[in-house]
């Protein structure tokens, strides 16, 4: 596996070699051999821009070795981004036997998810990440500075052509500036404080061709919003999105940073627009506000240098092999409403505000949507309103509560200049500190039980902003304050108008076009179980039919930042948001089978130690969260996928009135080595026999060992250097 490369480094480091000593690092033999991992084949054709980007930041290639989707590389990325979860990371650092950071200048800590919280136990554990950080030399935000994506790209650590991996399923954000951003886990940001390396398999990468320009009134928000409900049958799940064509040059980067930060919702791994003009002069104004040391004239001059000497390197080769090709025309679109509790149906605005369906609470926070341009079209509304109704009072709605937060200090500092905050504030939005609260189901103002709310954030699974017997809808800054102000779902005009209005529902133009070249993978080769490692599982076989069962579904929300929650507690909340029954009805040792996009969601990593918790060894699904399987891996959890298995039990068990955890009577035989699958019924008959994906070595010893941490730790040990 490729943290024995990353161990080696560790390992010569506790030897006393001298940071700045080049041991010249080279690939280990699990990448040469390539035993047990899929290779592109044939290996032919340009980089996108996304392998590009992943080359530079690779160790320990072969000379003129070139990165392609499905390589497993080690990789040493610009930064490694924790926030609240850092609190987790550290024991996890610890326990590996590490004492220092491999790269000081590579970790960053930001405090933005449970700022509100001012108990003494949150406040203790912020206090012991201060010192950490004081004691290690690395870069620390604290609770009030901003949601760590936004502080991430305002400080420029985030930076274009880099590459920055984030403990966060929202890392996906730094693509809208040029930065291949992509989330890790936990486990994972540990190794990289120890080794300034992480492992990473290049994903498959999907090309979104935007047509045209978007017409007024129309936003970033709703691009994504759009793609995700035309889109929505896993189109990009487990793929890096590179956005292409003129629609792109007609973005504003505030819009670019909302798609990309949304292509998580899409299910995609990474969404990345090149940069262009565009790019270059949000990075001169922003040198010219001097609000960052690292943003200046010289860097930003610099970086127009090194695209003006070397264009190729910014840039997808022209005969660049894309897995998909995807297209929208920008033109064609119009303002839509995502839910609700789900991102994968969108409706256009001017269908369902005819509904004029009511709200209860209505949010402008998140780090998609609340920087100035957000803060600013959200009090361009209430302005607009206040011009159509002179000399009435513009208020939210009776019965409406609205709640504001700026993704960052600086944003703040901005829309209150700009007179915009003051707006929203004269018409009765609540302020929250600069931080994640509501959409992460944390401090005040959360969603109860039979209430709506509109949303311009990013999630809107079933409680995710509080109580799961409540319903979320996602729209754009604009339309949440229209929504408020009237206390329906609704648009600006509607809202200035004080009547809905008759707006023509257009089609959306969209489509998949064939991709002229797309590389294959090759199976993984047939592989003899290691020492210690089972050959086969048996297991009573449970079945959850829901498709897109998300980590907010697995284990909530308001339990992510308690770090003292024993592995007892996980097993009885495991599946609380999605089927409270859940861990009354799995026994120790059941084999979970679920549906299409299993783990989709953030990167919390509970969402796997808490099936553990509850004795699942092995999870089959039609499809998951490559974020989540990372997880599951590094913890000791087995995934496979199997489409055909789940196809079948559909038939079999699935009915309207089906319980949400189905036990099915039968009993499972998993021959995990020989990748074969046999069901069979309470009298022993042979009901379904199928394949499955083998287990790799590679794989294997990650298993055998408990876990990621539990093998990086037996290998730091001074017996094995």
């Amino acid at each position: 596996m490729s943290f024995r490369l990353l161990v080696a480094a560790a390992a010569a480091r506790r030897a006393g070699v001298a940071p700045g000593v080049s041991t010249h690092p080279r690939r280990h033999a699990a990448f040469t051999a390539r035993r047990g991992f899929a290779f592109t084949a044939p290996r032919q054709g340009g980089q996108t821009l996304v392998e590009k980007i992943a080359q530079r930041h690779a160790v320990g290639l072969g000379e003129g070795e070139v990165v392609r989707s499905g390589d497993f590389i080690a990789i040493r990325p610009r930064h490694i981004m924790t926030h609240d979860n850092t609190g987790a990371v550290i024991p996890k650092f610890k326990s590996i036997g590490a004492t220092q950071l491999a790269d000081p200048q590579q970790p960053v800590f930001a405090l933005d998810h449970d700022i509100q919280n001012t108990g003494e136990k949150n406040q203790a554990k912020y206090r012991s990440i201060e010192q950490f950080a004081y004691t290690h030399g690395n870069r620390f935000y604290p609770a009030g500075r901003g949601i760590a994506h936004q502080v991430l790209v305002e400080e420029g650590h985030a930076w274009p052509g880099t590459m920055v991996v984030g403990s966060d399923s929202h890392s996906n954000m730094y693509g809208g500036i040029g930065c291949l951003g992509t989330p890790v886990v936990r486990t994972d940001a540990a190794a990289i404080w120890a080794t300034a390396q992480t492992w990473w398999q290049t994903p498959p990468v999907a090309k979104v061709e935007l047509l045209g320009t978007l017409p007024p009134g129309v936003v970033g928000k709703d691009v994504i919003v759009a793609l995700c409900g035309l889109f929505s049958n896993d189109e990009v799940l487990n793929h890096a999105v590179e956005f292409v064509g003129e629609g792109t040059h007609s973005l504003p980067v505030e819009d670019r940073l909302a798609i990309a930060n949304m292509t998580t919702e899409w299910g995609a791994l990474a969404g990345l627009f090149a940069v262009d003009d565009v790019t270059l002069q949000w990075y001169d104004a922003r040198a010219r506000a001097a609000t960052s040391s690292a943003i200046s004239p010289s860097s930003v001059a610099a970086l127009r240098a090194s695209i003006s000497s070397d264009a190729n390197c910014w840039a997808p080769d022209n005969d660049a092999v894309y897995a998909k090709h995807l297209w929208l025309d920008l033109s064609s679109l119009t303002p839509h409403v995502s839910g609700p509790d789900t991102v994968k149906a969108a409706t256009p605005l001017a269908v369902l505000e005819r509904k004029k369906i009511a709200i209860n609470k209505a949010y402008i926070v998140s780090c998609v949507n609340s920087r100035a341009k957000d803060l600013r079209e959200a009090a361009d509304v209430v302005r607009a309103v206040q011009r159509a109704r002179p000399g009435v009072p513009v208020k939210a709605a009776d019965g409406v509560a609205w709640y504001v937060a700026a993704a960052s200090s600086q944003v703040m500092a901005e829309s209150q200049a700009a007179g915009d905050w003051q707006v929203l504030v004269d018409a009765g939005a609540k302020t929250l500190p600069p931080g994640c609260g509501p959409c992460i189901g944390l401090g005040v103002g959360l969603l109860e039980d039979g209430e709506v709310g509109i949303s311009a954030t990013n999630r809107n699974y079933k409680g995710r902003m509080g109580s799961k017997k409540a319903h979320t809808y996602l729209s754009s800054p604009a339309v949440v304050a229209a929504s408020a102000l009237q206390g329906f779902i609704c648009s600006p005009a509607t809202a200035i108008k004080g009547a809905i209005d008759a707006a023509t529902v257009r089609s959306v133009r969209f489509g998949i076009k064939d991709s002229a070249q797309q590389r294959k993978v090759s199976a993984v080769a047939a592989s003899d179980a290691i020492q210690g490692f089972p050959k086969s599982l048996d297991g009573r076989l449970v079945f959850l039919p829901a498709d897109n069962l998300n980590t907010d579904g697995i284990y909530p929300g308001k339990y992510t930042y308690q770090d003292d929650i024993t592995r007892e507690q996980m097993k009885l909340i495991v599946m609380e948001n999605y089927d409270p029954e859940f861990s009354h009805t799995v026994q120790s040792g059941d084999i979970v089978v679920a549906g299409a996009n299993f783990g989709t969601g953030s990167s919390r990593e509970q969402a796997a130690t808490a099936l553990l918790a509850a004795g699942i060894r092995l999870i089959i699904c039609e499809s998951a969260s490559e974020t989540f399987k990372r997880n599951a891996v590094n913890n000791g959890l087995l995934v496979l996928e199997s489409p055909r298995l789940v196809q079948w039990l559909r038939s079999q068990f699935q009915t309207p009135n089906a319980a949400l955890t189905i036990t099915t009577g039968l009993d499972a035989h998993i021959a995990l080595v020989d990748g074969k699958i046999e069901l069979r019924d309470g009298s022993g008959s042979l009901v379904y026999e199928g394949s499955l994906p083998r287990i790799g070595k590679a794989a294997q010893e990650i298993i055998v060992a408990g876990g990621l941490e539990n093998w990086v730790r037996a290998r730091m040990s001074p017996s094995s250097q």
